[in-house]
């Protein structure tokens, strides 16, 4: 069993938990995941380490709130346990493998989506911890959708935060802050990294192509089981089949085939629709509507 230490609401339906977990924690290195499973029946739901204590042997999960798993994670608190936690999962960041004098000449930026910023975070307080700098473009729909910001700023060299609707911070999105920043202001960035939902990225990658700026996306939102044996986080990638789960979850998102990933996304949204309204209606469930029976 694993201890959640700290569960905490952060903003409409998302959550942040740290978990107890030493071995994890000891091991994963930023942009890998790991599996949480609650009860011997649970469903196994990958999850993005978005921050880990090797000396207090914890990781950090945030999460956002789809379906009746992550329902009834919505309602942990401090001092409830997981069953299971296996981890750490996937490939760490390419810049973990990237010599660190080079980083060093490299200007990064990084474009995080709404939840995305979770998984962000560790590869942006990494490269500060190493003496490395780097841009972040933080963006959501509006004001009260926005997560971590104050922690991308302690790690970051410079956060630029934009709204959909003009709540806070720049009016409009990632991409335009990115356009912005390159056309009217001369920066010059030579890798992005951008994570958040997939159309984002979708656009995200449209854009820095145009730019001329090679750009790494983390395709976890489409990952089911996590471990590349129920096949649905299956990407063309360039003229090659790729798993999100175990082949990422980060790839060059110029080569990724989004429109088919949105479309193997949406394979489930149905089954988590009624699982969520069966946990939500409870015994009243009927499964459909009486019309349906006759």
């Amino acid at each position: 069993m694993y201890k959640i230490l700290k569960a905490e609401h952060l903003v409409g339906k998302d959550f942040l938990m740290v978990v107890e977990a030493p071995y994890v924690a000891k091991k994963c290195e930023p942009g890998q995941f790991m599996i949480a499973r609650l009860g011997e029946l649970g469903e196994r739901i990958p999850f993005t380490i978005a921050d880990y204590d090797r000396e207090a042997g914890t990781i950090t999960i945030v999460f956002q709130v789809v379906g009746a798993s992550t329902e009834k994670m919505s309602h942990l608190k401090t001092g409830d346990e997981f069953t299971d936690i296996v981890g750490p999962l996937g490939k760490p960041s390419d810049l973990i493998a990237t010599p660190i004098e080079e980083l060093k000449k490299t200007s990064i930026i990084f474009i995080a989506g709404g939840v995305g910023a979770a998984p962000v975070y560790p590869q942006v307080k990494w490269l500060h911890e190493h003496g490395v700098e780097a841009d972040v473009i933080l963006g959501a729909r509006n004001k009260d959708l926005l997560i971590m910001e104050d922690d991308l700023r302690k790690v970051a060299a410079n956060v630029y935060v934009c709204t959909d609707d003009g709540s806070y911070g720049d009016k409009g999105v990632v991409t335009d802050i990115l356009k912005k920043l390159v056309n009217e202001q001369g920066k010059h960035y030579d890798k992005c990294i951008a994570i958040g939902p997939v159309i984002m990225m979708k656009f995200a990658c449209l854009t820095t192509k145009a730019l001329n700026i090679p750009t790494v996306v983390s395709m976890n939102p489409i990952m089911i089981d996590g471990t590349g044996m129920c096949g649905a986080c299956r990407l063309i990638v360039g003229d090659e089949v790729k798993f999100a789960c175990v082949d990422g979850p980060e790839f060059d998102g110029h080569l990724v085939d989004f429109d088919l990933a949105m479309k193997r996304q949406r394979q489930y949204t149905d089954e988590e629709h009624r699982a969520l309204l069966e946990l939500e209606e409870g015994a009243t469930h009927s499964g459909g509507c009486e019309a349906d029976k006759r």
